[in-house]
């Protein structure tokens, strides 16, 4: 059979034992066989993208090559169709008089490549490319979904007559608007590119004069086009047909979810809330992304001595462990983390989330419903009684909820919940105001963690950045480090949108609840006490905590200055 082909000469020259290649083959079976052979054996780490393909080059006597070293002509691209590039995972890399030269990841695969002698007429050399360069080199040439330039280019809106934004709305007008082949083109190429782009977020905005769709892409909003005025009803009734929303309510905020199947069985879900204003409703879609949540609690960016603490304190077999922060600072990855580090099956956990976001196999994770009663007080009182281990709260919102916390972590159960508050220190006070007593905070807590997430600096494009030494000690360096750091930044290439930045890193303030901050809190003293007092014996500030990621040359001073404040 074709596709184990090569399975079995990796085998037969002892790169994978057969019972590796049996379960890839098993796996690939599980898959509908969408699955390559290649990638499910480098997946499952029974050897590397780079081993495979220096051993077909070597095997067929190809030459291999780095992809990302060229500049495909598209004169080229053209000879292939992308949907058969698609089907062969093969790219065109450059033509010779009469011949054309592909980059496979399979050269075993001889069908394919005597089809595409017979398509395009043309000799046919080979040359071997890893699968992932392929992939990536697809998606840059052949860009199958529609552009937002291009679905702007082929709007004709004189053909759209939208309702308008009077009290009595024609539903049966703006639902076959909704389903013009424009509108429904232009909703598509929004969420297809927002999912390339790697956005968290899509903003669909309405002003009076004008209408506008931006994406937040690694902290940072960026308008992406602005879609014509008139098509402002249609667009927002869509994306609400989308999530099952009523579009005849337009007074009221709504919640609802999309789900896109992506290529290889991959799911996409999109959380839509619906907000109306005065011009008109807005709409924000998170995107979730199961496929690229990180939930190992070693690549987060915590500085080690603070993931030791933090280690520690969710190990424990009672108390609580507060994770705080603004709305967007990866609260809810650091919870999945920690309960993803004590899923075992002998520990029986239970959520309480509004909304889940994802779901966990062995944890008993439970949707929040105020409209029925079901808050995060009525699922607390519940778990108690379901002979809980561990239980997470989403979010403390009010005293009822943190009184059952409490009393939850003082009577033998570890519970994680989270708090929007700006640092550590200032979460003691929060719980203080919202009236726990301070001997129950001080008896309950065993750690408070706050967080912000950071711009990575684009590792294709830093540079050295020269900061005034007196400008690195006001920020917070020691005179002594000062000299010594050196700070990067992205000067701006393709790989980073030209903005420097690609990716996210936490800048973390661990606190855990020394003898020497729980006697401040029973003495009554305020924030910026415990704050004095949580320095004086060691522990980071959020501040401290960027400043170690800018001399390791992850962040941009930058970045620091926007996401920290000074500790004075």
């Amino acid at each position: 059979m074709q596709i184990n082909r090569l399975g079995e000469i990796l085998v037969k020259n002892n790169l994978i034992s057969r019972e590796q290649l049996g379960r890839a083959l098993e796996e690939q079976k599980l898959s509908g066989n969408q699955l390559r052979i290649g990638s499910i054996l480098i997946s499952q780490k029974f050897l590397t993208e780079e081993q495979l393909t220096s051993f077909l080059s070597r095997q067929y006597s190809v030459p291999s090559v780095n992809l990302s070293d060229y500049e495909i002509d598209p004169a080229v691209i053209k000879i292939i169709p992308p949907d058969v590039a698609q089907k062969y995972q093969l790219i065109p890399v450059n033509r010779a008089g009469a011949t054309l030269i592909i980059a496979v990841s399979d050269p075993s695969n001889l069908f394919a490549i005597e089809d595409i002698k017979f398509m395009t007429g043309y000799n046919i050399e080979i040359v071997v490319a890893s699968e992932r360069d392929i992939k990536t080199s697809i998606d840059k040439y052949y860009d199958q979904s529609a552009s937002l330039a291009d679905v702007m280019n082929d709007l004709d809106v004189e053909d759209f007559e939208i309702v308008g934004d009077e009290e009595q709305v024609d539903l049966n007008s703006l639902e076959r608007a909704t389903e013009d082949a424009p509108v429904v083109k232009m909703v598509n190429a929004i969420l297809q590119d927002a999912i390339k782009k790697k956005a968290s977020d899509i903003h669909v905005e309405p002003y009076e004069k004008l209408f506008r769709v931006r994406y937040r892409i690694d902290g940072v909003l960026y308008e992406v086009m602005k879609p014509p005025l008139k098509l402002k009803n249609a667009i927002t009734s869509r994306i609400k047909i989308m999530a099952e929303l009523d579009i005849a309510e337009r007074r009221l905020p709504q919640d609802g979810r999309i789900k896109i199947k992506l290529g290889g069985g991959k799911d996409m879900d999109f959380r839509v809330s619906c907000l109306p204003t005065l011009f008109g409703e807005k709409i924000v879609m998170r995107l979730l992304d199961k496929g690229n949540l990180q939930t190992d609690l070693t690549k987060l960016g915590y500085e080690p001595e603070a993931l030791a603490n933090f280690m520690h304190e969710i190990h424990k077999p009672f108390g609580m462990v507060l994770v705080t922060g603004p709305t967007g600072s990866g609260k809810t990855v650091s919870l999945y983390s920690a309960i993803s580090e004590l899923n075992k099956v002998s520990e029986n956990i239970s959520t309480a989330e509004d909304p889940v976001e994802f779901n966990f196999a062995g944890i008993n994770q439970v949707q929040m419903h105020e409209d029925i009663g079901l808050n995060f007080s009525a699922a607390l009182r519940s778990f108690l009684r379901q002979d809980p281990d561990i239980i997470m709260i989403g979010e403390i919102r009010d005293f009822e909820t943190a009184e059952i916390a409490i009393k939850a972590a003082l009577t033998g159960h570890m519970v994680l919940s989270t708090l929007h508050t700006n640092d550590a220190p200032a979460t003691i006070n929060r719980l203080l105001n919202m009236g726990i007593e301070p001997f129950l905070v001080a008896s309950a807590v065993n750690l408070i963690t706050a967080q912000r997430l950071g711009r990575r600096v684009c590792v294709e494009c830093k540079q050295p950045e020269e900061i005034p030494v007196q400008a690195l000690i006001d920020a917070g360096v020691s005179p002594d480090e000062a000299p010594s750091y050196i700070c990067m930044r992205g000067k701006g290439c393709p790989t980073c949108n030209n903005t420097g930045y690609k990716g996210r890193v936490g800048f973390y303030q661990v606190m855990p609840m020394r003898e020497e901050i729980k006697e401040m809190i029973l003495n009554g003293a305020n924030t910026a006490e415990i704050k004095r007092e949580s320095i004086r014996i060691g522990i980071k500030t959020m501040r401290q905590s960027g400043l170690t990621k800018l001399k390791e040359g992850v962040t941009s001073f930058e970045e620091v200055l926007r996401i920290t404040v000074s500790d004075e």
